[in-house]
C-alpha cells in the first residue's frame, strides 16, 4: 500500500501496480533467459530445522495415507500420521499450494520457477516437474483438480491501474493449453479465488470479496461481512451465492461424498472452521482457534490456507497454530499431526551499502525544466529553486537573476531567443509570470495577480503567452486558487483569457492561433486547442507517455514513452492516433538510450534536447525521416550526455552548542547517561559523557536540559508526504516543519514525485528550505499500469535502465512495487547489487511473495506481513537474510489499522504540537468524528508482537509512519511497538539506530556518539519511564542546526525566524 503524491495523473493517485496490457510475453522472448532457480548474485545456505510452520497449505492423498504440504516455498510429503517430511521440490523457485490428483499419481501446485506464478504438475514422488500454464503476466495460483482428473481450475490474476487487482477462475487441461475462463471479474479491484470442484464435477465453488462498490477497501469490517462463497454451475454458467453474512465465508472445501462444505468465517474477530450441510443448509461451528484469515487484506493466494477432507468423510486436515491439525467432524476433537522439516535453503544476503552523508559540497543532480535556446547555444534550467544558464557545449552554470526572495521555475525561451518567460513563487505573495530580456537583463512582470502559475510558453510571433493556472493542493495557500486551467495573456501584459479547463504543458508549434496540451483520460493524450473557438481535438494518445512536444515548424512530435525519448512525423487524421515507442503506423525513431525528460526543440526544428538529472543530451534530426533513413535508425540514438550542473556548498552549522544536565539515551546498546553533557561543534558531536567527564568550552551556547532527555533524532523509515504542488516547492512546508517540531530529523520516502522530492532534498541540504534530511526512492518501479510509473523489466539490462535513471537524480534506493514475476524482482535486486543501490519492495498482503523477497535479498520488507502470527520457520529464515522489517503499524494489514486506534482512543485534533503545524481543515475531518472498536479488532497489536519476536531474533525493525499524520505518526509507531511488547528503549531504537543501520548510515546517524552527525532531540520528560512522553519535543537539531521545537525558530547559526503559515491567525 502506498500514498501517491503526484499532480499529473489523478486517476492513479492511490497505490498502483501491475500493468494492464503491456507486451511482456513478446519482450521476454527477445531478452536473455533468466533462471529463477539460478539467479545471478551472492548466495549462502541457511539451515531450517523446524516442527512448526507458517501459512501451510495441506492436502490428503486419495488413499488417505499421505499428506502433502508446503513450507517456505517447498513442497513436502509425509505419512498422514506424521513424521519427518520428504522434500519434493528444490530451491530457489517458490512452490506452494500442492494438491493430489484424484488417482493419487500427480501433484499440481503453484510455482514461480518459470519466472512467475504458474500452475505446475509433477509425479507424486516429485519427479517430472513441469509447467501446465505459461503465463507471463496474468499469473495463476490455487490449482484444484476436477473429479475425473482431466482438468485443473485455478485463479488468474488481473490488474489495471492498481496492483490490488481482481481474480477470475480459469480451467485448464492437465496436459496444457491456454485454458478457458469460467468466472469473469466484475471489476478491476475486487478479489476472487480459492476455487474447488464439487465431487460430482457439476460445480466449482469459490470465494469472492463482496463488499460494496468497485474499489478495494482497506480495513474492511468483517462484522458486516466481506467475502462470500459462490457456486458456478459448469453446464449453464450460472453463479449463485451459497454463503454470506457477518464474518464472511471463505475457503470452500466440499466433502468427498458431496454432502457437506467445510468453510471458514469470523466469529467476532476469531477465524473459525465451520461446516455447512448442503442438503439442509444447517451450519455448525467445528473449531474456533484458527489463525486469523486474510479477509481484510488483499490475498490473491487464498484467504486461508488450503485444507482437505480425509477420503472417508470423517475428518478435516488443516493448518492452525503453526501445526497441521486433524479434526474429527463427529466429535470435534482436534489432534496435531507432528511433522519435522530439516533442510537447507539458499538465500541471498540483503543488498545494503554504506552511505556518506557528511559533505561540505553538494553535487546538484536534480535539474528541472531544462530548456535549450532556439539557437542551441544556451541551456536554462531550475535548480535549488532558482534559474541557471549554461553554454550548451561547455561552461560554468550561472544564476540567471540575482534575487533570492522568491523561487523561479518553468523557464521557456521566445522563438527569437531574446526573451525568457518563467514563473515565480513566494509563500506569502504567491506566484507571478515574469519575462526577462536576455539582452538587457531587465525583468518585467506580465501577470502580477497572485496565483499558482505553471508552464508559460511564447507564441511563434512572441505576442502571446500561454500558461496554466493550478490549484493549491494540500500544501499551498488556498487563496487565489480558483478557475484553474489553461490561459493566454498578451506578452506585454493585459487581460487573462481562459481557453481550457483541462490540460497541462501547453505550447505552440507553427501557428499563433492553435496550442497543444497534454491531458489525461484513459491514457495520456496530446490535444490541439483552437484559441479562437476554444474547441479541442485529441491528436495522439500514448499509454505510457509522459511528454509530448510538437516541433516549432509543426512537422514532428517528440514524445517520452516508457521513460525514453522518441520522435515521429506529426500527422492529423481527425481522430486520435495511438502511439508508442514501438509503433509502426508511421516511422518512430528512438533517440535516447537512457531515460530522458524535459524535451525541447531548437528553433529550426532540426535539433532536439532532453536531460537525465545533471546530463544534457542532444540529437541532430536533420535527416531523421529522409527516404532510406530507417536503415540507419540507430545512428540517431544518443547514449552519452554532457554534465551541465554544478557543485555548491552544503549548509554548514556554526559554533558550539552544549546540552547540559539531562538524561542521554545514546542508543549504544543499553547505555544511558545521567546528568549528561553532549557537545556539538558545527554539524558533529564533539563529546558525550557525564558532567564530570565533558568540559564545556568558553563561548559555547549552553542548553540546560535538566529533567529532560536527549536522544538521537527520529528517523522515519517509511514516510510519505508532498514536497510540492505541480513542482512548486514552498519556502516553508508545514509537513517538514511538523516533522522537526515532533523530532523527526530524517525521512526515507519510498514513493514520491521524483523531481519534487529530490529537489526538496537538495534544497534542504543547502539550507534553501527547512526540514528533516530527505531520502527517497523517487517514483516507484511499478508493476502495474500508470504512465510515468510502470517500469517494464524483462531482463537485467531493463532493471539497470530503471535503477540508473533514478540514481542519476540522487536515489540510493528504489522501490520495487509489485513487479508481478519473481524473475523481474530478482533482476532488480541484481541490478541494485551491481549499482550499489538498495531495494525496498512493496510488501504486505502477499505473504509468499514477501518471503521470497527476503530470500532474494531485498533490503527491507515494507508494510506488515499479513499473517497475524509468524512461526519458527519464518523466523529462522528471516534472521539469516538480514532483510530489515518496516511494518508500518499505522496501516497494518489484516484488521483495523493502527492509525485508527489513536483516533479512537485519543483526541488527535487537540494535540498541542500537531494542531499548531497542521491546518485544522486537514486535521479535524479525519480526527474529530471517528469510529470506535474493541482493542481485539485492532491489527497492530498482533503485528507489533510479531515485530518484537523478529527483533529478538536479530531482524532490524523500523518505524514507518507512512505519512498518515504529519510525524505524530512516528510516535504512534514507537508507542505501538511498545504495545507489542518492546521495552521503551527497544521501541525507541526502531526510530533511531535501526533505520540508520537499515540504510547504511549507522556510522554517521542513529546514536549519540562522538564523531557522528548532530541529529538530536530533547524531550521534556523521560520516555524510558513513559514511552508516551516521546512526543514532548522541546529542541530539535538536524545536522547541527538547532531549533526551538515549539516555535521552530532557529537558535544558532543564522537564527532564522519562522514566518507564519497561511493557516495561522495573523
Amino acid at each position: 500500500m502506498n500514498k501517491w503524491y503526484t499532480n499529473k495523473w489523478q486517476p492513479a493517485l492511490l497505490a498502483l501496480c501491475v500493468s494492464a496490457a503491456f507486451t511482456q510475453a513478446q519482450a521476454a522472448d527477445k531478452k536473455a533467459q533468466w533462471d529463477v532457480n539460478a539467479p545471478q548474485g551472492k548466495f549462502e545456505t541457511v539451515q531450517i530445522n523446524t516442527d512448526s510452520g507458517t501459512w501451510m497449505n495441506v492436502d490428503v492423498s486419495p488413499d488417505g495415507k499421505t499428506l502433502v504440504f508446503d513450507l517456505l516455498g517447498d513442497i513436502y510429503t509425509m505419512p498422514v500420521s506424521g513424521g519427518t517430511a520428504k522434500r519434493l521440490t528444490s530451491d530457489i523457485g517458490w512452490q506452494m499450494q500442492p494438491s493430489f490428483s484424484p488417482d493419487g499419481k500427480f501433484i499440481t501446485y503453484t510455482s514461480d520457477e518459470g519466472g512467475g506464478d504458474n500452475i505446475w504438475l509433477m509425479n507424486a514422488d516429485g519427479s517430472n516437474a513441469h509447467a501446465v500454464t505459461e503465463e507471463t503476466f496474468r499469473l495463476l495460483n490455487s490449482p484444484a483438480w476436477s473429479p475425473d482428473g482431466e482438468f485443473i481450475v485455478a485463479r488468474k490474476h488481473f490488474t489495471n491501474t492498481r496492483s490490488l487487482g481482481a481474480g477470475e477462475v480459469w480451467m485448464y487441461h492437465k496436459s496444457g493449453g491456454n485454458g478457458v475462463m469460467l468466472t469473469e471479474k466484475a471489476n478491476d479491484e475486487k478479489d476472487l479465488g480459492e476455487p474447488a470442484f464439487s465431487p460430482d464435477g457439476k460445480y466449482v465453488y469459490f470465494s469472492q470479496d463482496d463488499t460494496p462498490g468497485k474499489t478495494f477497501h482497506y480495513s474492511k469490517d468483517s462484522e458486516q461481512g466481506i467475502y462470500v462463497i459462490k457456486r458456478f454451475e459448469r453446464e449453464t454458467g450460472k453463479i449463485e451465492v451459497l454463503l454470506e453474512g457477518a464474518g464472511g465465508a471463505i475457503r470452500p472445501t466440499p466433502s468427498p461424498d458431496g454432502k457437506f462444505l467445510a468453510y471458514i468465517r469470523r466469529v467476532d474477530f476469531q477465524t473459525t472452521l465451520m461446516l455447512y450441510n448442503l442438503e439442509s443448509g444447517e451450519t455448525t461451528e467445528l473449531y474456533g482457534k484458527l489463525d486469523r484469515d486474510m479477509q481484510e487484506t488483499w490475498a490473491i493466494h487464498g484467504v486461508y490456507p488450503q485444507m482437505s477432507w480425509t477420503p472417508d468423510n470423517k475428518a478435516i486436515v488443516f493448518w492452525a497454530g503453526g501445526k497441521i491439525q486433524q479434526l474429527n467432524v463427529a466429535s470435534k476433537q482436534v489432534a496435531a499431526i507432528p511433522f519435522k522439516v530439516d533442510v537447507e535453503k539458499k538465500i541471498q544476503q540483503a543488498v545494503r551499502f554504506k552511505q556518506d552523508l557528511d559533505h561540505n559540497n553538494i553535487d546538484v543532480k536534480m535539474l528541472r525544466f531544462v530548456q535549450a535556446s532556439p539557437d542551441g547555444n544556451t541551456v536554462v534550467y531550475s535548480a535549488l529553486g532558482h534559474l541557471y544558464k549554461v553554454a550548451a557545449k561547455s561552461g560554468k552554470p550561472q544564476r540567471l537573476t540575482a534575487q533570492n526572495e522568491h523561487f523561479e521555475l518553468y523557464p521557456s525561451f521566445s522563438r527569437d531567443g531574446k526573451k525568457l518567460v518563467y514563473v515565480s513563487w513566494h509563500d506569502q505573495q504567491q506566484g507571478q509570470i515574469k519575462v526577462i530580456d536576455l539582452t538587457t537583463n531587465q525583468i518585467s512582470t506580465v501577470v502580477s495577480a497572485p496565483g499558482k502559475y505553471l508552464e508559460p510558453s511564447f507564441s511563434p510571433d512572441g505576442k502571446t503567452l500561454v500558461f496554466r493556472k493550478g490549484g493549491a493542493g494540500s500544501l499551498l495557500d488556498k487563496r487565489w486558487s480558483l478557475n484553474t486551467g489553461i490561459y493566454t495573456v498578451p506578452a506585454a501584459g493585459g487581460e487573462l483569457k481562459l481557453v481550457s479547463r483541462n490540460g497541462f504543458a501547453p505550447h505552440f508549434a507553427e501557428r499563433n492561433d492553435r496550442i497543444f496540451a497534454m491531458d489525461y483520460g484513459q491514457s495520456p493524450t496530446l490535444l490541439a486547442i483552437d484559441l479562437a473557438t476554444e474547441t479541442q481535438r485529441p491528436l495522439y494518445s500514448a499509454k505510457y507517455g509522459t511528454e509530448f512536444k510538437v516541433s516549432p515548424d509543426g512537422k514532428y512530435v517528440a514524445f517520452a514513452d516508457r521513460f525514453k525519448v522518441y520522435v515521429t512525423p506529426f500527422a492529423e487524421r481527425g481522430a486520435s492516433i495511438d502511439i508508442s515507442g514501438s509503433d509502426t503506423q508511421f516511422p518512430v525513431r528512438q533517440l535516447s538510450v537512457r531515460a530522458g525528460e524535459n524535451i525541447s526543440w531548437s528553433g529550426n526544428s532540426k535539433q532536439l534536447y532532453w536531460n537525465l538529472g545533471p546530463e544534457l543530451y542532444h540529437a541532430n534530426l536533420s535527416s531523421v525521416f529522409d527516404v532510406g533513413s530507417d536503415k540507419a535508425a540507430d545512428k540517431f540514438k544518443v547514449a552519452n550526455g554532457q554534465n551541465i550542473s554544478f557543485t555548491t556548498p552544503a549548509y554548514q552549522a556554526q559554533g558550539v552548542v552544549a546540552f547540559v544536565g539531562g538524561q542521554v539515551i545514546t542508543m549504544q546498546g543499553d547505555k544511558v547517561i545521567e546528568d549528561g553533557v553532549v557537545l556539538v561543534e558545527g554539524n558533529k558531536i564533539k563529546a558525550v559523557g557525564s558532567a564530570g567527564e565533558v568540559k564545556v568550552p568558553a563561548g559555547a551556547q549552553i542548553i540546560d536540559i535538566k529533567g529532560k532527555t536527549l536522544m538521537p533524532g527520529l528517523f522515519d523509515a517509511h514516510a510519505h508526504g508532498s514536497q510540492g504542488v505541480n513542482q512548486i516547492i514552498p519556502h516553508q512546508s508545514y509537513i517538514n516543519y511538523a516533522s522537526l517540531a515532533l523530532g523527526v530529523t530524517s525521512i526515507h520516502d519510498p514513493s514520491n514525485d521524483t523531481q519534487e522530492i529530490f529537489t526538496a532534498s537538495e534544497m534542504q541540504k543547502t539550507g534553501q528550505i527547512v526540514g528533516p534530511r530527505i531520502f527517497s526512492t523517487g517514483t516507484i518501479l511499478y508493476g502495474a499500469y500508470g504512465a510515468g510509473y510502470t517500469s517494464h523489466v524483462d531482463s537485467l539490462d531493463d532493471a539497470k535502465f530503471h535503477l540508473e535513471r533514478l540514481k542519476k537524480v540522487g536515489a540510493f534506493s528504489v522501490k520495487s512495487y509489485n513487479q508481478p514475476r519473481r524473475n523481474q524482482r530478482q533482476q532488480i535486486i541484481e541490478a541494485a547489487r551491481e549499482l550499489n543501490m538498495m531495494v525496498v519492495p512493496e510488501g504486505g498482503s502477499l505473504l509468499q511473495h514477501n518471503l521470497s523477497m527476503a530470500v532474494d535479498g531485498h533490503t527491507t520488507l515494507e508494510h506488515s506481513l499479513p499473517a497475524a502470527t509468524l512461526y519458527d520457520d519464518v523466523k529462522q529464515l528471516w534472521r539469516a537474510t538480514k532483510t530489515a522489517y518496516t511494518p508500518t503499524l499505522v496501516v497494518a494489514y489484516g484488521g483495523i489499522w493502527g492509525e485508527n486506534y489513536w483516533y479512537d482512543k485519543t483526541e488527535v485534533w487537540k494535540h498541542p504540537r500537531l494542531s499548531k503545524y497542521v491546518p485544522m481543515d486537514e486535521l479535524r475531518p479525519r480526527s474529530m468524528r471517528r469510529p470506535t472498536a474493541p482493542d481485539s479488532h485492532y491489527n497492530h497489536f498482533s503485528i507489533a508482537k510479531m515485530a518484537k519476536e523478529l527483533s529478538d531474533e536479530g531482524v532490524i525493525t523500523n518505524i514507518g509512519a507512512h505519512g498518515q499524520r504529519e510525524s505524530l505518526g512516528a510516535h504512534w509507531e514507537i508507542w505501538m511497538f511498545a504495545q507489542g511488547g518492546m521495552s521503551p528503549l527497544q521501541a525507541l531504537k526502531t526510530a533511531t539506530i535501526n533505520p540508520a543501520k537499515t540504510f547504511g548510515m549507522d556510522h554517521q546517524l542513529g546514536s549519540v556518539e562522538t564523531g557522528k552527525l548532530a541529529d538530536l532531540i530533547v524531550i521534556d520528560g523521560n520516555p524510558l519511564a513513559d514511552i508516551r512522553q516521546s512526543d514532548r519535543v522541546q529542541y530539535t537539531m538536524v545536522n547541527g542546526r538547532l531549533f526551538d521545537a515549539e516555535s521552530m525558530n532557529e537558535l544558532n547559526g543564522q537564527q532564522q525566524q519562522r514566518l507564519s503559515f497561511y493557516f495561522e491567525k495573523r
